[in-house]
């Protein structure tokens, strides 16, 4: 290493250099003045050179020379006459006069002399310029110069007296060494790239803010002179920022920059001020900055304001240091004073004066060097700072200069080296300057003793201790007794001292007045060198003695010691001092600036070795000092449950390493997550040893990981030792082979390494050599990474060879290492023969290779073993090889066909991105058939044309294994794919067909072999000319499934010439000819194919934008003759038909009529479909008029398509033309659908002629198409424009309309007169059964015909705004209504007077009329009213129903009205409050006796309510149902039921859900229930009921023999009362519905119960929802179910069952034929117990709902759900909602829509389907009419596809409903 600083005298030549620049630019004007004046000194001879120049400034450089050439007498006279003939810049002046001779500033006087006792005469050309100048400008300008010299002689006398050799002679004559006092020995520094500060400011770093990232530092060593000679703009201040650790010898730097300027050794600075922060912090006011630099470091003796005038003229000459910038205890945040204007003669603050310094705003020019701890820096320094670096302290070379320096006059001094360079932790130490003067003075403490064995401390504060002792023992000499005699002799001054050390951190005060400390103290501590005096200087004031500590360190030091030993501090103090997780946490650390090192010191003072010191001090006894102790390592182990980053893990690992506690760092390491992560700063050999320290006292493997951090090859020797190491991990530039050497000894100790990661290095091929030498030393190793270096041209044989060795390992990256394309191939030949390769990769700049893990010895017994056992089976290894953009050439297909051939087990290989061009390719493809490869061979990118493409075709054709081909010229790609062999030699069962999902048409396609073969040649620049080699080629290859020639230019003659080659193509499935610009007459030829090529089963065109041609076909069976005679077989089964599907292609009335006729001829058409086509009204007639021709299809749509309303009706007329159709669907006037049956006798016909501006202009003939079908089961002219008018005119002819069916005319437009006139239509009409109308958003009219004598009449009527005239015509309508059964009246704007009169208006001859009244006063009335006014109705009340949640009030009314014997009842009346009148009780009692329902329901029953309820109509006799649900009652109320309840002698159903009955209100209902015999159905759900009700009710179903229903779900039932219910339920015979969802039993309860239900051979309905039974009850269910071989209906949804559980039900409900419902939805039943379910599912011929939502069904399951959806043939409801469902599910259950006829209900929502699997369901959607609806809300489909496809299909729901 350099030394920082040349002591190079400045000579002649140096000086005059340094001036010359400046002088050129000024002589330049005076140029006859130079001449002249030059003559006096240089010969004529010479001067006459001069004319042959004509650059002025080449005539005055050539001057210059010949005068200095001339002598430095000459040049001295010349220096003096250009200063006293011109007014020269003084920096100019200062620099000539310099280097004349006089005032020569970089030469020190002799020390002997005082300048300040010198006469200020001036010397030389000073008084030459006095005596010959006369002019006051001169004067003053003299009178300045002569005090700037003065001046800085002045200086540089006080910077030698405070920091030269003298002052370093002073300290030598010190009997008593000081700590900290060692002689300076350069220090290692690091530059780093200043400008990236100012790019973290935008990421600020939480740790170490002022620190460079250590990538900036790496291998950039420099000395200071370099740092301070660095170019800086000009007039811009230099800002140099210099960081280190505690003690790494900043301030010892700072002084030996100032002794050498001092010296002259810096020449460019004429003056330096050093400032030490730790002294400006007594500065209370504030100073301008001619008040900082003189009064603060050096006065003028005359003159200040001139001299300072010349320091501002002279600011680029001028050096400032700050040094402690982390000890400043002000706010330091300034970044404002950089915005506004400075004044010089302004006082400020001292963080002011420095940032203005610092921004260029005072000074400018100057240079400004900051020294600081590694702190968080203001945020002004990260913009400003131009250099920056770190004092790095000693190397080794460093520490054995500094000990043989120390013991220099000791005969010890090499046994001192040795013992420290012999002792890794001490050296580690000593790398800190500071440590390592501590290190000397133990050493020689120990040495001089004479003693032999030397045995050092351990950690830093243990020297601390040492030394503090030894300092102790030195200064009594030979009086010396032990430790406790020391101590107790100083005790109180010690004591003392440690108190004024910890007063100053808190206060954060580092300099102290004599007033500060007591006198002892002072004597003591300045006696034994603990603190250093000083004079302090404040403004304006005599300068004041001040006394600091030797060193930060040291009163951190006794502070820490302060806390641990005084009586006055205890556990809470103790532990809020130890603020180390405070000070991490706050941002602004101004509570923790002077506390580097503080709580390393307490740490380590913790330690049990200082134990015995600190006793002593303290005078208490152990157990009072491990109180103390205690309390900082139970910190510790808190601190390490933190979340942490690097700097702060090493901060926590040094206070561990201080405490030497095993236990304490075992638990650190435990807690930290077992992964420690470093970015971007120095690590040294100290932290490293603290790092390893913890890391090695744990028992777990972890994860260390460098991120351009700076870690020397001394903290890889101190790592060595980490055994605990799972992954290592270096990124760093400055990893070279010298690091990868010193990580390789290392390696061998790491035997539980497992991965090894050195990346962003420069480390070569030899580096890498030896770092996989060492590595396979290491067992367990899986993973190296050398990405990022230099190996260019590794030994890859001996490489590859180590790597075979290495059982474990699993990855090798060698990416970014620029290999050479030799380098790649050797690796690729050697690579895939090694056993344990099983991939290697090289794209680009990537290299990766891929190990298998296990050695490849026992990979290849294990292929002997296999290949034994069964020759046909393939070695488990499988090789990919990938040799992606490395520049191969033809020249190159012949080596890697060898590389290719080597390997018998490739699966991938992948060659593209060369450039291997036709012949290459052609040559690796010739040797295909001996080259084995299992899966892939990707040619692409590779400059192919035709001919190579007809060259891959040929290697389809030789090649058997190859699966698929696909080339693309236009994206240049080429793949082929291949099957494995296993598939070639044997046919494994159930083989899926191998043609891909995206080609799939339909769910029953048969098996493809597996020798099919899959061709898509897209997008390859095809003409028609090249077809005709492709075709050649294609005729041979009979074994093409699949042939895809898309996006060429073929057009319609390569359309001619492919079909000419299909009878050759035997095997062929599918077929697509997309945008080869084909014209209409290629669709004519393809549609004429369908009868020419019966084998197409699907047909899709399109002459669009992008144009589609793709057929499928069906699988055809072989026929000799057939095929002998060029024809191609039929189908297997002559019933499959053929589909047609031409889109977007404009067509004309002669095209269509051209199109049909064709289509007529094709037997086997089933669908036809027509979408964006443009149909004219004249072109769809005339394609309607070819339907009975068409007679074998079921499907034609329109789509897209514009319908005017004449098309509309035209296509309803298409039922009268064709009976075969079944279904007319017209949507929004665009997408018609006719759906055709098979034969002419079949069911009714649906019409449906939605959204198609249908109005009163098309009713008439629309009416007319009606009449002449007798078949009709709906007609839906929905979304219409009829309005009133065309109601009334479809109202005229519907008595016409034969048959029963539904009219729908909701939304259109029709008012409140138009409801009238339909509902006097209704009253008049015979065949109209049924009204039901809504005017609000619903809009609803629908009316229902009947043919036959129809009994029932409906009429319901809701949100029609009648007003009262509309009421009163309504009411006299219907009172001519005799024959209406049922009457609904919802919002009405009905009153209770109209109610009334509704009530007298409604009657009937005969029977049952059911009216019901929606209105909110329902909810306002008292009982008593609404019975009142039940009471209104004309005939017998049969049933009362009261829902006030539903504001519904409900009447059955018995006509004709019969008297009946209601005595008892009477007599009843009489006991209930005689005082009451019983007139309106005994009304009711005679319009009731015939009740026989009473339901009620959000009742708020009052008490008098309840006691009649209970005493007058329950008792009532013919009463068979009492509801009453979510009711209010009274605790007296709840009597009166009950009792009333023991009168219901017939009661068969009782309903008392919602009542929030708990246990208490069990045994009062039992009693009622004991009095009920003929009781069926006992709903008791939503209640409180515990075990103890539970059991007492089971006591009472014990007797009752004729329940058929119990509903116990939702109470509070547990395990005893479900047991007990359990053995009752074996008795129920009759027990057909039980419902126990929601209760709390364990999976025992359920095993109980359901073996009891067993018994229940009745069962119809099973609920056991949301009980949590678990597996086990699921498999005891699946054991009973047999058993019950009624079950119509089972719940079990939420009852975390599992695989194990849901496999076995799922098998088990098999059996259970009878089936309609199922949901065990919400449980994570597992992918195999969905598969079973699946399995059964044809065996329920019933089913007509599943749920099975949130059960974890993905699209894997999606295949086998949909085929056995399809063989349930009841199936209505589907639920598949919160599930993983993606495209491919949504698909395969899209297929399966056509086969489920009943479907009507589809629940898709919440799951993962896009953009495909909505679109395909929309398409099948529109073949199946019977589908209600599709809810797809909540998945992730395309914003704007929602209302595009719901638009086309209202179906399809994409809302939350």
């Amino acid at each position: 290493m350099q030394p920082p600083f040349q002591n190079d005298d400045l000579d002649l030549p140096a000086a005059v250099a340094r001036a010359r620049p400046q002088l050129v630019e000024f002589l330049t004007h005076c140029p006859d003045w130079l001449l002249s004046t030059a003559r006096r000194f240089v010969p004529e001879a010479a001067l006459s050179s001069l004319g042959d120049s004509t650059n002025p400034r080449e005539k005055i450089s050539v001057l210059l020379d010949l005068l200095e050439e001339a002598g430095p007498a000459a040049w001295k006279h010349f220096a003096q006459s250009v200063c006293m003939e011109y007014d020269l810049p003084l920096d100019l002046e200062v620099l000539l006069m310099s280097s004349a001779g006089e005032g020569n500033f970089s030469q020190p006087e002799e020390s002997g002399t005082d300048t300040r006792a010198q006469p200020s005469v001036p010397t030389g050309s000073a008084r030459r310029r006095r005596c010959s100048s006369s002019g006051s400008d001169k004067d003053a300008k003299q009178r300045r110069l002569d005090a700037f010299v003065k001046y800085r002689h002045l200086l540089i006398n006080s910077v030698l007296q405070r920091y030269g050799s003298r002052r370093a002679a002073e300290a030598q004559e010190q009997t008593q060494p000081l700590p900290f006092n060692q002689a300076f020995v350069n220090v290692v520094i690091h530059q780093s790239k200043a400008p990236r500060l100012k790019e973290r400011t935008e990421k600020p770093r939480e740790d170490m803010a002022g620190a460079p990232e250590a990538e900036e530092c790496a291998d950039t060593a420099v000395k200071v002179s370099d740092l301070l000679c660095s170019e800086a703009p000009s007039h811009t201040t230099k800002v140099i920022f210099l960081f280190g650790k505690p003690g790494i010898g900043k301030t010892r730097l700072m002084h030996r920059i100032c002794q050498k300027w001092a010296e002259g050794v810096l020449p460019q600075f004429l003056f330096t001020f050093l400032f030490e922060f730790r002294q400006l912090n007594l500065l209370k006011g504030k100073l301008t900055l001619q008040e900082l630099l003189f009064d603060m470091f050096l006065q003028p003796e005359d003159s200040p304001h001139a001299v300072f005038q010349a320091l501002l003229e002279n600011a680029q000459q001028t050096l400032i240091i700050f040094d402690g910038l982390d000890e400043f205890a002000a706010n330091m945040d300034m970044s404002s004073s950089s915005k506004r204007g400075t004044a010089l003669t302004s006082p400020m603050s001292i963080s002011q004066l420095f940032a203005d310094l610092c921004h260029g705003n005072l000074l400018p020019g100057c240079t400004v060097l900051v020294t600081s701890r590694p702190k968080r820096l203001p945020n002004f320094l990260l913009y400003t700072v131009g250099v920056l670096a770190e004092i790095g302290g000693f190397d080794h070379e460093k520490v054995e200069e500094y000990v043989s320096h120390y013991f220099c006059q000791h005969s010890f001094r090499e046994r001192a080296i040795a013992h420290v360079k012999n002792n890794t932790k001490l050296l580690s130490m000593c790398f800190i300057p500071a440590l390592c003067n501590i290190v000397c003075i133990c050493l020689e403490y120990l040495f001089l003793k004479q003693q032999m064995s030397v045995e050092l401390p351990q950690t830093m504060t243990q020297f601390y201790i040492k030394m503090f002792l030894i300092f102790l023992n030195k200064q009594r000499g030979d009086c010396t007794g032990d430790e406790e005699t020391q101590l107790n002799c100083n005790k109180k001054a010690i004591l003392g001292l440690f108190d004024l050390a910890l007063r100053g951190l808190e206060e954060k005060k580092l300099v102290f007045y004599v007033s500060d400390i007591p006198e002892d103290v002072k004597e003591f501590a300045s006696l034994h060198g603990l603190l250093t005096v000083f004079e302090v200087k404040t403004s304006g004031t005599c300068p004041e003695v001040g006394y600091a500590f030797v060193h930060l360190s040291l009163q951190e030091f006794f502070a820490a010691l302060c806390l641990m030993v005084s009586r006055r501090v205890d556990k809470n103090y103790l532990k809020k001092k130890f603020f180390l997780k405070s000070k991490w946490t706050l941002k602004n650390e101004t509570k923790t600036e002077f506390v580097e090192s503080f709580h390393i010191f307490l740490s380590g003072l913790s330690s049990r070795e200082c134990r015995t010191f600190l006793m002593l001090l303290a005078e208490q006894d152990e157990a009072w000092v491990q109180e103390k102790q205690d309390v900082i390592l139970q910190s510790l182990r808190k601190l390490a449950a933190t979340h942490l980053s690097g700097p702060k893990v090493l901060e926590l690992c040094h206070c561990t390493f201080e405490t030497q506690n095993l236990e304490v760092a075992q638990h650190v390491g435990s807690l930290l997550n077992f992964k420690y992560e470093f970015k971007n700063f120095r690590l040294t050999t100290l932290d490293m040893s603290a790092l390893v320290f913890v890391i090695n006292s744990g028992q777990d493997l972890i994860c260390l990981d460098f991120a351009g951090c700076l870690v020397d090859t001394d903290c890889l020797e101190v790592l060595a030792g980490c055994k605990n190491v799972e992954h290592l991990s270096f990124r760093s530039r400055r990893c070279g082979d010298d690091f990868a050497a010193a990580l390789s000894k290392g390696l061998q100790g790491m035997r539980n390494l497992k991965k090894l990661k050195l990346t962003g290095g420069t480390i070569t091929a030899q580096g890498m050599t030896n770092l996989v030498q060492a590595a396979s030393q290491c067992p367990h190793l899986e993973e190296i990474n050398l990405q990022g270096n230099r190996i260019q041209d590794p030994e890859v044989k001996r490489v590859m060879d180590l790597f075979s060795r290495m059982e474990k390992l699993k990855k090798v990256d060698l990416s970014n290492n620029h290999l050479s394309l030799k380098a790649v191939l050797s690796l690729a030949k050697e690579g895939i023969v090694c056993q344990n390769v099983t991939e290697l990769c090289a794209r680009v700049d990537t290299m990766i290779i891929y190990f298998s893990g296990t050695s490849g010895k026992a990979q290849r017994s294990q292929d002997l073993k296999l290949e034994e056992n069964n020759e046909h089976i393939i070695p488990a290894r499988h090789v990919n090889l990938c040799l992606q953009d490395h520049r191969l050439f033809p020249q190159h297909a012949k080596m890697i066909v060898a590389i290719l051939q080597s390997c018998p087990c490739l699966s991938e290989v992948d060659l593209s991105g060369n450039k291997l061009g036709d012949e290459g390719c052609s040559c690796l493809l010739e040797s295909l058939p001996c080259i084995s490869i299992s899966k892939q061979l990707n040619l692409s990118q590779n400059h192919l044309s035709v001919t190579g493409i007809c060259s891959l075709l040929k290697s389809v054709n030789t090649c058997q294994k190859v699966m698929e081909l696909q080339v693309s010229l236009g994206h240049d790609t080429a793949v082929l794919r291949f099957r494995e062999d296993r598939e070639i030699v044997s046919l494994p069962p159930r083989e899926k067909p191998v043609f891909s999902t995206d080609d799939q048409q339909h769910g029953e396609e048969n098996q493809t072999p597996t020798t099919s073969q899959k061709i898509r040649l897209t997008e390859c620049n095809f003409q028609a000319s090249d077809l005709k080699n492709v075709c050649a080629v294609l005729k041979e290859c009979g074994h093409i499934s699949e042939l895809d020639l898309s996006w060429n230019y073929l057009g319609d003659e390569g359309l001619l010439q492919l079909f000419q080659c299909l009878p050759k193509l035997k095997m062929l499935r599918s077929l697509k000819f997309n945008n080869n610009q084909i014209s209409l007459n290629s669709v004519f030829f393809l549609a004429q194919s369908l009868t020419t090529l019966e084998h197409i089963k699907t047909m899709s065109l399109s002459l669009g934008h992008t144009q589609v041609v793709h057929l499928t076909f069906w699988e055809r069976v072989r026929s000799a003759s057939r095929w002998r005679s060029g024809s191609l077989a039929r189908p297997k089964q002559e019933a499959k038909g053929q589909c047609f599907r031409l889109r977007d292609c404009r067509v004309g009335l002669e095209d269509v009529t051209r199109l049909c006729q064709i289509l007529a001829q094709c037997p086997q058409l089933t669908e036809i479909d027509l979408s964006g086509n443009s149909l004219s009204d004249q072109s769809i007639e005339r394609l309607l008029s070819f339907l009975p021709s068409l007679c074998h299809l079921s499907l034609l749509s329109i789509r897209k398509n514009s319908l005017s309303p004449r098309c509309a009706v035209l296509l309803l007329n298409s039922i009268n033309l064709c009976e075969r159709i079944r279904v007319v669907e017209v949507r929004s006037s665009e997408n018609a659908f006719l759906h055709l049956g098979a034969s002419m006798q079949s069911p009714r016909t649906s019409c449906r002629l939605t959204g198609c501006a249908i109005a009163e202009g098309q009713v008439e003939e629309l009416c007319s198409i009606l009449e002449q079908h007798g078949g009709l089961a709906e007609v839906d002219l929905s979304r219409n424009q009829l309005g009133d008018e065309g109601l009334r005119c479809l109202l005229d002819h519907l008595h016409r309309v034969p048959g029963t069916c539904s009219l729908n005319l909701s939304h259109n437009g029709i008012s409140q007169d138009g409801v009238l006139h339909l509902i006097n239509a209704f009253v008049t009409s015979r065949n109209t059964t049924e009204v039901q109308v809504s005017l609000c958003s619903k809009a609803t009219l629908i009316i229902k015909l009947t043919s036959g004598d129809d009994p029932r009449k409906i009429l319901r009527l809701a949100e029609c705004n009648f007003q009262p005239e509309h009421l009163e015509k309504l009411f006299l309508l219907l009172e001519k209504c005799t024959g209406l059964t049922e009457y609904t009246s919802s919002n009405n704007n009905m009153t209770i007077q109209a109610a009334e009169r509704l009530l007298h208006s409604l009657r009937k001859d005969l029977g049952l009329l059911k009216i019901s009244i929606e209105e909110p006063w329902v909810c306002r009335e008292r009982v008593v009213n609404l019975l009142e006014l039940a009471a209104q109705a004309s005939g017998n009340i049969a049933e009362i129903m009261i829902c006030k949640d539903k504001t519904l009030f409900q009447l059955v009314i018995r006509f004709p009205h019969c008297l009946e014997k209601t005595e008892s009842v009477i007599s009843r009346l009489r006991l209930y409050k005689p005082e009451m009148k019983h007139s309106f009780f005994q009304r009711l009692c005679e319009k009731c006796a015939q009740l026989q329902q009473l339901r009620w329901s959000h009742m708020e029953l009052h008490e008098d309510e309840a006691e009649m309820l209970g005493r007058i109509l329950l008792p009532l006799p013919e009463l068979k149902t009492f509801g009453l649900t979510s009711s209010s009652v009274s605790p007296a109320g709840i009597d009166s039921l009950i009792s009333g309840l023991q009168n219901c002698q017939a009661i068969e159903e009782l309903n008392l859900g919602y009542m929030h009955l708990s246990s208490a209100a069990i045994p009062g209902l039992v009693l009622g229930l004991c009095e009920m015999p003929s009781l069926k159905r006992l709903i008791l759900d939503h209640n409180s009921i515990g075990n103890d009700g539970c059991s007492r009710l089971a006591e009472a179903l014990r007797k009752m023999h004729n329940i058929e229903e119990i509903n116990l779900s939702h109470n509070e039932i547990g395990d005893p009362g479900l047991i007990n219910l359990a053995a009752v339920l074996l008795e129920m015979q009759n027990l057909k519905k039980i419902d126990l969802s929601g209760n709390c039993p364990s999976p025992a309860g359920g095993e109980k119960l359901v073996e009891a239900l067993a018994n229940c051979k009745h069962i119809k309905e099973l609920l056991l929802s949301r009980n949590g039974f678990g597996d086990r009850t699921a498999v005891t269910l699946a054991l009973c179910l047999p058993h019950m071989t009624n079950l119509k209906i089972l719940h079990f949804q939420n009852n975390n069952i599992r695989q194990a559980g849901g496999l076995e039900l799922a098998r088990a409900l098999a059996v259970c034929g009878l089936l309609e419902e199922i949901s065990i939805a919400e449980n994570d039943l597992g992918e195999q117990s969905i598969h079973a379910l699946s399995e059964g599912l044809p065996c329920f011929r019933h089913l007509r709902k599943i749920d099975l939502k949130f059960c974890g069904i993905t699209d894997d399951a999606s295949k086998s759900l949909s085929l056995g959806f399809q063989q349930c043939p009841s199936m209505e409801e589907i639920i598949l909602s919160w599930n993983a469902l993606g495209d491919r599910g949504a698909r395969e259950l899209a297929i399966a829509l056509p086969k489920m006829e009943k479907l009507k209900v589809l629940d898709l929502e919440k799951n993962r389907i896009g953009a495909c699997g909505a679109t395909k369901l929309a398409e099948e959607l529109a073949t199946c009419p019977e589908i209600q609806s599709i809810r797809l809300w909540g998945n992730p489909v395309p914003k704007g596809l929602p209302e595009t496809l719901t638009n086309q299909d209202p179906r399809l729901c994409f809302s939350f409903s």
